[in-house]
């Protein structure tokens, strides 16, 4: 079962309200052992660079003072929500890219989940992600909790979008992840799990190409293949069949609508941390579902997934 004992929490320096430390005290609630929290942030004023009248000891003593005074203003905004059982610091440096900041203080702290809100647009009733957002899913060693301005339902669902038609064993082994993490959150929030898990559609243009080929065929065996996958997979970690879905389509379309259609309050999904021009042209498949998912996303990387941001990487 996941611990989640050290939680990283983003401050969300637009805001008095800090949905991502409410969830974090959610998850610190029923853990087996005293959890602590670090309230996180990181700010940057190029002006304070730039200021060629001061002296280097003038600039320094200036950005000492205004990460004081966020540090007190996140001493303030946490006030409501902390309490006796939970270790509790704050932390703000200054760094001209958060993301770095944030993944740097992730390896120097061992965090075990960072949690980070996220801002839902509300004429087009879409979540934005910020490109700090992207470069924490693809970089972030750790689980990452993205959260909305929402309360948890009461006795809730949650989604975990598994793959379970692949033979890789990395596909395989983030299955196993997903569902650990999924009974064990279940476990904490009061929620009931659900397994979900999509097959491609027929490309219509192998009919052309080979006139024998019979497409209903095909199709019943790919989701007889994903049907058996899903069961070995639902009873090994004993998840009732009505509590499982395999659909034809594609995650991104399909993992929406089975949130919305469920009110789940959260999806799990798995990430390869892909980068570089693979991730400008192919991108991740969990990048185009979580575009379309109007609830929390834990976003999880596969064993032995190792961070370009690695600190002994760079050695």
């Amino acid at each position: 079962m996941s611990i989640y004992s050290k939680i990283l929490v983003v401050a969300d320096v637009n805001n008095e309200v800090q949905p991502a430390l409410a969830r974090a005290i959610q998850l610190s609630q029923k853990s087996a052992c005293k959890s602590h929290i670090t309230f996180f942030l990181s700010i940057y004023d190029f002006s304070y660079e730039m200021t060629s009248m001061l002296s280097s000891d003038e600039r320094n003593a200036m950005r000492k003072g205004v990460v004081q005074q966020r540090e007190a203003w996140m001493k303030e905004v946490a006030q409501p929500y902390i309490n006796d059982s939970i270790d509790f610091d704050v932390k703000v440096v200054w760094h001209n890219r958060p993301y770095e900041a944030i993944i740097s203080e992730v390896f120097s702290g061992s965090h075990d989940i960072l949690i980070k809100s996220t801002r839902k647009h509300d004429v087009l009733e879409s979540v934005i992600f910020t490109p700090t957002d992207w470069h924490l899913l693809r970089k972030c060693p750790c689980p990452v909790l993205l959260v909305k301005n929402h309360d948890w339902p009461e006795n809730g669902n949650i989604i975990a979008s598994v793959h379970v038609g692949s033979e890789n064993p990395t596909h395989q082994e983030l299955n196993d992840s997903m569902v650990e993490q999924l009974k064990s959150l279940c476990i904490r929030l009061d929620a009931k799990p659900y397994l979900a898990n999509c097959y491609p559609v027929t490309p219509a243009n192998i009919t052309i190409e080979l006139p024998e080929f019979d497409p209903a065929t095909y199709t019943d065996a790919v989701r007889g293949h994903h049907l058996k996958s899903m069961k070995a997979l639902r009873n090994k970690y004993g998840i009732p069949e009505e509590q499982t879905r395999v659909e034809q389509g594609l995650p991104e379309d399909i993992i929406p609508y089975l949130a919305k259609e469920l009110d789940a309050g959260l999806v799990i999904l798995g990430t390869t941390g892909r980068t570089g021009l693979s991730a400008v042209f192919i991108g991740n498949t969990a990048e185009h579902v979580i575009d379309k998912i109007n609830c929390d996303v834990l976003a999880l990387k596969p064993k032995g997934y190792i961070s370009p941001l690695d600190p002994e990487q760079s050695e």
